[in-house]
């Protein structure tokens, strides 16, 4: 009997995550289906219900659903406990939900499998405080870098965070106007910038000829923080497409048993 599986977010119809899915189970051969589910806000528990009822065994979770969604599991993750989100849905023979987030092994793995960037004893910057950044800073701190700087527009949230997190490592808040004197060795926009397609007012100062920058966020082109980190001389830019699959690939992973190979899939990306 195939399984089903799916990603639910509002809106969904932009997701690759049913391409992304569909071409792990080939390359496993695991007899599955993976669909995007588009659950407005005001329906996800009610419709959330419904799929458990009609027997899917897992869900990915994406925008805006992963911090409410973490009210209507039965179970946490530590990952998720920590992250205060879920991406992934795992739901048992008696139609209990465990949630779990793969959004920062997804992050780091891609850093430094894949890119070769170095995270430990190196100065991590983070622009932005949203749930973005609560999904990453676990497991960045877990790869014991030098230290991981929170910016935000206003030093509030990030102060928060920093505080949230100080257990974890050498963390550290600011706002962003005083990022001016400060050097990384790693940039992360984990704003929301590139949705309207302005960028935050980060201080040109902080990008050097051997800073990398990532963007959380991804394109079929630059997006607004790649062009302006690049515009300002960084030559090591990335988007977000390798993330996506590396978080789907443990997804899949705690689903399936089976960590599927991304490198085919992340070869056709942009």
């Amino acid at each position: 009997m195939t399984d089903r599986y799916g990603v639910i977010g509002h809106p969904i119809a932009h997701s690759k995550s049913p391409v992304i899915h569909r071409q792990f189970a080939e390359q496993a051969r695991q007899d599955l289906t993976y669909d995007a589910i588009d659950i407005a806000p005001e329906h996800l528990t009610t419709e959330l219900n419904a799929l458990i009822e009609s027997g899917v065994k897992g869900l990915n979770v994406t925008v805006p659903h992963k911090n409410a969604i973490v009210d209507l599991v039965d179970d946490l993750s530590k990952r998720a406990k920590l992250a205060g989100a879920v991406n992934t849905i795992s739901i048992n023979s008696k139609g209990a939900l465990r949630g779990d987030n793969t959004d920062g092994v997804g992050l780091t793995r891609d850093l430094t499998e894949n890119l070769g960037i170095k995270l430990a004893r190196r100065q991590l910057l983070i622009l932005g405080a949203g749930g973005a950044t609560c999904g990453i800073v676990p497991a960045l701190l877990g790869e014991r870098p030098e230290g991981l700087t929170i910016a935000n527009r206003t030093s509030e949230k990030a102060e928060d965070l920093a505080e949230r997190f100080a257990e974890l490592g050498p963390v550290y808040a600011c706002r962003f106007d005083a990022l001016a004197d400060l050097e990384f060795d790693l940039i992360i926009n984990a704003t929301s910038a590139g949705l309207s397609g302005k960028v935050p007012p980060f201080p040109a100062a902080i990008i050097t000829p051997d800073v990398a920058c990532y963007d959380l966020s991804y394109s079929m082109s630059d997006t607004p923080f790649c062009h302006w980190a690049r515009k300002h001389g960084a030559a090591d830019v990335h988007q977000g497409w390798g993330m996506l699959v590396e978080q789907a690939a443990e997804s899949f992973l705690i689903w399936r048993g089976v960590r599927p190979d991304t490198a085919p899939i992340r070869a056709h990306l942009p």
